[in-house]
């Protein structure tokens, strides 16, 4: 195995994102130089295509950077979401994820995964991005998410719906026209009307 290989991986998986697969054959790395490291418990792999040093640390929301380099074009969403944005008091074991209606659905073992599918509007609309351990990570605004919370009432629970509409509000993190604008993109305009009306009576 090429020394000059090793310290290449090494220091690429050094990076707080880690190291994909595609990057070492890109820079002229054979894979097996990898399985060789990942065999000697020098590198692990903690993803699909995805190496790290064993001795790093990482952020509470690396959960969310293993499915976010998995899957680009998932938005987390609902209640991993909240958690993101600090609302709530929901720890979910699973990453809560939106892809699209016509998208195949994941296979990715690690972390657990919620699918749930957005078309149209509520796809697309209200997605921040925000940077995770050198990552770009998709995640719904908080206003778009206490929309979705509603939407999926049913899947989560209303208690949930309103703890977040209500923690939201009173930091002063949304506002009514952002709740109003993504409860008529969410079609929940008349599900969300009555609490919006309590919190400025």
């Amino acid at each position: 195995m090429s020394g000059t290989g090793q310290a290449k991986v090494l220091k690429l998986a050094r990076r707080r994102q880690g190291v994909t697969t595609r990057e070492l054959v890109a820079a002229g790395i054979h894979t097996q130089t990898l399985t060789r490291l990942v065999e000697a418990g020098r590198v692990e792999r903690i993803a699909r295509g995805l190496y790290r040093l064993p001795e790093q640390s990482f952020s509470e929301h690396h959960g969310l950077v293993l499915v976010s380099t998995a899957i680009p074009r998932a938005t987390v969403c609902l209640i991993s979401a909240l958690q993101f944005h600090g609302i709530g008091t929901q720890a979910p074991f699973e990453v809560w994820i939106a892809i699209d209606r016509r998208d195949r659905r994941p296979a990715l073992k690690y972390p657990p995964l919620r699918i749930v599918r957005f078309t149209g509007e509520a796809l697309t609309e209200g997605v921040e991005s925000h940077r995770i351990e050198g990552h770009a990570i998709r995640v719904y605004n908080l206003a778009k998410t206490v929309a979705d919370c509603f939407k999926y009432r049913n899947k989560i629970g209303i208690d949930v719906a309103l703890e977040a509409l209500r923690e939201a509000w009173r930091a002063r993190r949304v506002t009514m026209d952002a709740l109003d604008r993504y409860a008529r993109i969410c079609r929940v305009q008349r599900v969300m009307q009555p609490y919006l009306e309590a919190l400025i009576a």
